[in-house]
């Protein structure tokens, strides 16, 4: 055993707090304080990790599916070679070479994920050949205000992949949180702190997401308390519109609170939906329970926007938000109904929420069982798509977050962690009084980008032209995306 993993393993040995939480809603997890960060504990555990090889090694359903989706990904080969960059561009004014660094990003993660499942250590290898490839020589993310989609989506992604080969041997962790401390996290918690020079709402929900997700990983993986508080802080006060009040504003009467994006288009919606999983997922593994704080709003989030996915109708109450720079141009947007829907279109997001819910919590949530059934088994990056869009979830959730439905013990226990949040902000799901951490920016906030009213509604994917075509293994999926990002060309061209 390594150094590292002897240290991981005792660690562990600290064990779960169990406590009493009433309803099973807003109880805020508890952790002893002083002690280390829980590792693996990002998206997977080592509980989650030994469950997934042992329901594999069972046939039972439906990992046994959703292995078969991991499988048959062309990334999840050992045989995946890397292709270091020393700069990544995304945006205008670039090479636009950042297709190659998520490609590496997928092909990392599910070979990690493949060889703790199976044990061949072949895929360790690969997995670990691409992550040291890239922090021996990446040194930038540059680009137009995508940059900062690059830094929070890859930043979050790289961190997980890294995270379940911490211990391996031959992986070079510390050279690796370097290039996250250097490279990724700065740009997100300058993009927390300044918004590219802009009004706060100028960028829509999964902006702020995906520089919350960065921030947060980078600090599990990095054992940086400093991060933690500082992104579980805007998850619960920040001023943007990712912070979960604004993404999610209004509760209505029957129970479903409104996803603010649901107002702009399904496609960011899933996103945001996915990324505040994600975030909620990552801070659970480290006992912070933000999936149920705020009376669990992220929970009625999540419920309204399956309900609209499922193509039924939902509540909505019109919102304006301010558009602009700051001592620069302005403007606002008013939407005032839900966008369409495309009952085709589909994102790796819904395993995950739906299995802590109605498994983990044993809560009931019917528009999230429903979907994450109409889901399964679900993929991972290059089962949806071609472009960026298909590469923003790090996927697999069927063989990932399937579990069992928890004894009522198991209910009222807190979330598992070695570590102790070392702040008021990590240690309290369900109040207010929590520490004021804030994002420090390292390096000065840039204008926001563009004079055009509708140029702060850059998008996950939206410098990449539509490449579905009628070759075979497209699916209709891919079609309901197409049709989706052709009616929105459609609009953009008509302005």
């Amino acid at each position: 055993m390594s150094r590292r993993s002897m240290l991981k393993a005792a660690g562990a040995a600290t064990g779960a707090v169990g406590i009493g939480i009433g309803t099973g809603l807003t109880a805020a997890p508890a952790s002893a304080a002083g002690t280390a960060f829980a590792h693996p504990g990002m998206l997977h555990t080592t509980a989650d990790l030994k469950r997934m090889a042992a329901k594999v090694k069972a046939g039972a359903a439906p990992y046994t599916a959703g292995f078969a989706k991991l499988t048959a990904n062309r990334h999840a080969q050992s045989g995946w070679r890397p292709n270091p960059q020393e700069i990544i561009s995304r945006g205008a004014g670039g090479p636009q070479n950042y297709a190659i660094l998520y490609h590496d990003i997928h092909a990392a993660y599910q070979n990690a994920l493949r060889w703790h499942i199976t044990g061949e250590s072949a895929h360790a290898d690969t997995a670990v050949a691409i992550l040291n490839a890239w922090s021996g020589k990446l040194t930038a993310l540059h680009g137009s205000a995508d940059r900062f989609l690059a830094a929070g989506i890859y930043g979050y992604q790289f961190a997980n992949a890294a995270e379940l080969v911490r211990d391996h041997d031959d992986f070079d962790l510390g050279r690796f949180q370097k290039m996250m401390l250097d490279v990724f996290a700065p740009l997100s918690e300058d993009f927390l702190k300044n918004h590219n020079g802009a009004v706060i709402t100028n960028y829509w929900t999964n902006w702020d997401l995906t520089a919350m997700a960065c921030v947060l990983a980078v600090g599990i993986l990095c054992d940086d308390q400093k991060k933690v508080d500082t992104a579980v802080e805007y998850f619960k006060h920040g001023a943007g519109l990712g912070s979960v009040k604004n993404a999610i504003p209004v509760v209505h009467d029957d129970g479903l609170a409104e996803w603010l994006e649901a107002g702009r288009d399904q496609g960011h919606a899933l996103l945001g939906v996915g990324l505040m999983g994600t975030f909620c997922e990552m801070a659970w593994n480290q006992g912070i329970d933000l999936y149920g704080y705020d009376d669990s709003r992220f929970l009625k989030g999540a419920q309204y926007v399956a309900k609209w996915n499922l193509g039924e109708r939902v509540p909505f109450k019109p919102n304006t938000r301010g558009k602009g720079a700051i001592n620069g141009w302005s403007g606002s947007e008013t939407v005032t109904q839900a966008a369409g829907v495309d009952p085709n279109m589909m994102r790796p997001v819904w395993a995950m929420i739906a299995n802590h819910y109605t498994k983990r919590r044993g809560l009931s949530a019917t528009y999230l069982t429903r979907i994450a059934a109409k889901a399964a088994p679900e993929g991972g990056g290059g089962d949806y798509g071609p472009n960026s869009g298909g590469f923003d979830q790090l996927g697999f959730g069927t063989l990932a977050f399937s579990r069992d439905k928890a004894t009522a013990a198991e209910v009222a226990a807190s979330p598992s962690k070695a570590a102790a949040p070392k702040s008021g902000t990590s240690g309290s799901s369900g109040s207010s009084g929590s520490s004021k951490s804030s994002a420090e920016a390292s390096s000065g906030g840039a204008s926001a980008q563009g004079g055009r009213s509708d140029e702060d509604l850059a998008s996950t994917g939206a410098s990449d032209l539509p490449l579905w075509t009628a070759a075979t293994g497209v699916t209709a999926v891919a079609g309901g995306l197409l049709l989706l990002r052709r009616r929105g060309q459609a609009r953009r061209d008509a302005e």
